[in-house]
C-alpha cells in the first residue's frame, strides 16, 4: 500500500532525490511546492530546529506524513561557521556563488592549523497526532586550499573526507553519495522508523547537478 508524504521543499531536484530513496518504502512523494504550501521562514538557531520547523509546517500545511532536511557546513575553527547559514555565505549579488562561500571560509580561517570540518544532514519526520523524528548524518574531514574538482556542489570541493585521498569535488558522485552526511542521515531514519523495503526493491541514488534545497 503506497502512502502519501510531503517533502517540505520547493526544489524538483529535492523531490526527485527523495522521492528515488523513498520509493521502495512505500510512499509516494509530493513536494509542499507541488502542493501550494509556502516556505516556512527558518528561524531556529539549530539544524535539527529549522528541520522540524519546515516538517512540522508541512504536515500541518497538508495534513499528511511530511520529511524534511536542513543541512550545511560546520568548520571548527571558526566556532561551527558557516553552520546553518551555509548557503547564505554563498549570496552574492542575489545570486549563489560558491566559489565566493569557499574563498570566504578559506579567508577567515587565515593561518590557523586547526582545518577540520564536517558536513551534518538532518532529516526529520513528522506525521498528525505523532512526535516528530529527528535524525542526524555527519561526515568528517578537513579543508584544502585551493578548491579541488569540479564534482558536487556547495562546499565539495574544498572537503577532504576523513580516510580518502580526493575531496567530495573529485570523487565520483554515487562514491561520494554512499558517505555523504545525507546517506547517513537517511540509513537511520530508515532504521529508526523501522521502515522495511519491499522484497527485490533497491533504494535509487539519484546524482543530482546542483545543491538539492
Amino acid at each position: 500500500m503506497t502512502q502519501r508524504l510531503v517533502i517540505a521543499t520547493h526544489n524538483k531536484g529535492k523531490l526527485v532525490e527523495m522521492g528515488d530513496l523513498l520509493a521502495p518504502y512505500g510512499f509516494a512523494c509530493v513536494s509542499a511546492g507541488e502542493l501550494g504550501l509556502p516556505e516556512p521562514e527558518e528561524t531556529a538557531s539549530t539544524f535539527i530546529g529549522n528541520a522540524e520547523l519546515k516538517a512540522s509546517a508541512a504536515m500541518r500545511g497538508s495534513n499528511l506524513p511530511a520529511l524534511a532536511d536542513d543541512s550545511g557546513i560546520v568548520v571548527e575553527a571558526l566556532d561551527g561557521a558557516p553552520g546553518i547559514y551555509s548557503a547564505r555565505w554563498a549570496e552574492l549579488e542575489g545570486k549563489r556563488d560558491f566559489g565566493h562561500a569557499m574563498k570566504r571560509v578559506n579567508d577567515e580561517l587565515g593561518a590557523s592549523a586547526n582545518r577540520r570540518a564536517y558536513f551534518i544532514s538532518v532529516l526529520s519526520f513528522a506525521a498528525p497526532g505523532q512526535p516528530i523524528r529527528s535524525f542526524e548524518g555527519r561526515v568528517h574531514g578537513t579543508l584544502v586550499w585551493p578548491p579541488r574538482g569540479s564534482r558536487g556542489f556547495g562546499y565539495d570541493p574544498m572537503f577532504l573526507p576523513e580516510g580518502y585521498a580526493e575531496t567530495f569535488g573529485e570523487m565520483e558522485p554515487l562514491a561520494k553519495h554512499a558517505i555523504s552526511h545525507r546517506a547517513v542521515a537517511f540509513k537511520k531514519l530508515v532504521e529508526g522508523m523501522a521502515w522495511n523495503a519491499a522484497p527485490g526493491v533497491t533504494p535509487a541514488m539519484t546524482v543530482l547537478a546542483t545543491e538539492p534545497r
